[in-house]
C-alpha cells in the first residue's frame, strides 16, 4: 500500500467514526413540555428528516399534547407510532397533527415513524 492509500483509508475511518458518534453517541438536549392554562403539557415537534426535538421531557400524571408538524412529503415520515401508548397516527404533509396522551408511569418511551427509521424519545419524570 502506498502513502495515498493509507491516508485515504485513515480519513475514511475517521469520517465513519464521526458519523457514528454524531448519530448514536452524542448527547442531545432535551426539550421540556410547556405548561398550559388547563394544567396540561404541550410540545411542538417538527418532522423533517427526523423529529425536532427528538428528546422530550414531561411530567407523569398530567395530560400531554404533542403537536407534530410534518414539514416534508417524504413517505417515511407519514406515519407516527407510540407503541407503549397504543397510538398510531397518519401525519399529513404540511399540517399539524395533535396527539394527546396521559403518561401514568415514569420511564422512557420511544416514538418512531412507520418504518422505524425516524426515532424520538418521550421521557416521563
Amino acid at each position: 500500500m502506498d502513502l495515498t492509500a493509507i491516508i485515504v483509508t485513515l480519513a475514511g475511518l475517521a469520517l465513519a467514526a464521526l458519523v457514528v458518534w454524531y448519530f448514536f453517541l452524542s448527547a442531545r438536549p432535551a426539550a421540556s413540555a410547556v405548561s398550559t392554562a388547563s394544567g396540561g403539557q404541550q410540545v411542538a415537534i417538527t418532522v423533517k428528516g427526523g423529529y425536532s426535538p427528538d428528546l422530550i421531557e414531561v411530567e407523569r400524571g398530567r395530560p400531554v399534547q404533542l403537536r407534530f408538524y410534518r414539514d416534508e412529503e417524504n413517505s417515511c415520515s407519514e406515519e407516527l407510532l407510540l407503541p407503549d401508548f397504543g397510538i398510531r397516527r397518519d401525519l399529513p404533509a404540511f399540517q399539524t397533527t395533535l396527539v394527546e396522551l396521559l403518561p401514568r408511569q415514569a420511564g422512557t418511551y420511544e416514538f418512531t415513524c412507520g418504518m422505524g427509521m425516524l426515532r424520538g424519545r418521550l421521557v416521563v419524570k
